[in-house]
């Protein structure tokens, strides 16, 4: 039984994402913990999101364990505060950036990291097998409400960054919550940079009104018209769990991940004299073109943040992150952070006296294209193997570290399972617009072909 994908479990409400699966999970995590074991759960602003974490809460305390509840949060902030209030493992029911009628799990180890995949395939051992854990009465644990880890985390970024220097430039911003868990923490931390803070979808609703909760460019069409009508200097958009954060500059363009991972990955560099910088096989060509010069190197890993977090860690990187905006920070914490992110770049043009626009506008220039084609999960192995066959004899360097990534002179192709959603992703980045253009839609071709029934394995 794999339940786990890249980062958790995600799955639909009311399809598989179910009380029994919520029941199950926990008490395969309170069997696999020793009785008593302090646990911390948090959530996102999704409309199961509280009714889940009861269930995860109560069944953790009568598998015997003390559950200490951290409620709406981002992400990072619950992954901050697990070593604060002592817990030995966390929960967090989020599906982050994925469309409202999805719901998920998260497990965090004692450091803050995501658990590895050992400890996941031990969970979905108990749940295949029907094992949980229950106490007699004089053992049942306890749920406490710990309600100060949205304060500690905002403390802990202000210390990570030149506040007065901040404040100094006053900046206007324009901030996209997205109706997300964003909402109780990253409005006070730009208030307590100095900043004018103008906000647009800034209340908590897990349908998500405003636009769907992933940050793309066409999602954030609000963001992009009102930062040069309210004459702002930049706008920061979050993801659902607000692991993420984009840009959009003071003309009101909106700046890819891909450009905000370079530009804080040559700033860290540089302040670190070198040092190694840890993205994924879907991470930009833009990272290495200013990275080695600085006397850096860059480590790729599969996708997905327990992947890059857990290289990180072991490589002791001075920077990481992905393309999507999810920027990791190993000062701070092993753990992509949205909140962290804006306040590193706000940092960062505070010491450079440089608009946003003109910063990225330094920056090597790539097109980076992303698309996905619908795949059953259970064909997607099947069609990863047909393309990776395929492409064998249509030349170049052929990468194999997370699905298939054909690596050209004019550019590369990257075609992989996504871990969260039945997609297959074709990403594509060459020098010239027209270039990337090409080599995507030949990526598409690849998967549809793969799929086409002909084709499908028996």
């Amino acid at each position: 039984m794999r339940l786990f994908g890249t980062n958790g479990i995600r799955e639909v409400v009311g399809t598989k994402f179910t009380p029994k699966l919520v029941v199950d999970v926990a008490g395969a995590i309170a069997k696999i913990l020793p009785v008593g074991a302090p646990i911390a759960v948090g959530w996102d602003g999704r409309t199961s999101s509280v009714a889940a974490a009861r269930l995860m809460s109560s069944t953790l305390a009568l598998g015997g364990h003390a559950v200490v509840e951290l409620g709406l949060l981002p992400t990072p902030a619950i992954q901050y505060n697990v070593r604060p209030v002592g817990a030995q493992f966390a929960v967090i029911i989020t599906a982050s950036h994925n469309p409202p009628d999805f719901n998920g799990i998260k497990c965090i180890a004692a450091d803050g990291l995501e658990v590895p995949r050992s400890v996941e395939e031990a969970i979905e051992v108990h749940v295949a097998r029907g094992e949980g854990a229950a106490v007699t009465f004089d053992r049942v644990g306890s749920v406490r409400r710990d309600p100060h880890g949205g304060e500690r985390y905002l403390e802990g970024i202000l210390k990570q960054v030149d506040v007065a220097a901040i404040r100094a430039r006053k900046f206007r911003i324009v901030l996209d919550c997205g109706n997300g868990a964003s909402v109780p923490t990253s409005p006070e931390l730009l208030r307590r940079l100095g900043c004018q803070v103008i906000t647009l979808n800034g209340h908590v609703d897990g349908t998500f009104p405003g636009h769907l909760s992933e940050p793309t460019e066409s999602n954030l069409a609000d963001l992009v018209r009102t930062v040069p009508a309210v004459g702002a200097d930049l706008g920061v958009a979050h993801d659902g769990d607000a692991d993420r954060a984009v840009f959009v500059d003071g003309q009101g363009r909106y700046i890819p991940g891909e450009k905000t991972l370079t530009l804080l990955a040559r700033e860290f560099t540089r302040r670190h004299h070198g040092g190694i910088v840890v993205t994924p096989v879907s991470g930009p060509q833009s990272v290495e073109d200013v990275v080695r010069p600085l006397g850096g190197e860059v480590v790729y890993t599969r996708v997905g943040s327990p992947s890059v977090t857990h290289e990180m860690a072991a490589r002791k990187a001075v920077f990481g992150g992905e393309e999507n905006g999810g920027l990791i920070f190993p000062a701070f914490q092993l753990a992509r952070d949205g909140a962290m992110t804006a306040a590193a770049v706000l940092d960062f043009l505070a010491h450079t006296d440089q608009t946003l626009g003109a910063a990225i506008d330094e920056l090597p220039r790539y097109t980076l294209l992303k698309e996905k084609v619908a795949c059953p999960v259970e064909r997607r192995d099947e069609v990863i193997r047909a393309v990776a066959a395929a492409v064998q004899t249509q030349g170049g360097r052929v990468v194999t570290i997370d699905g298939v990534k054909i690596v050209r002179d004019e550019g590369w192709i990257l075609l992989r399972p996504s871990g969260t959603e039945p997609l297959i992703r074709v990403f594509a980045e060459a020098r010239e617009a027209p270039v990337a253009r090409r080599l995507v839609d030949e990526g598409l071709a690849f998967v549809r072909d793969a799929l086409a029934p002909e084709n499908r394995a028996t």
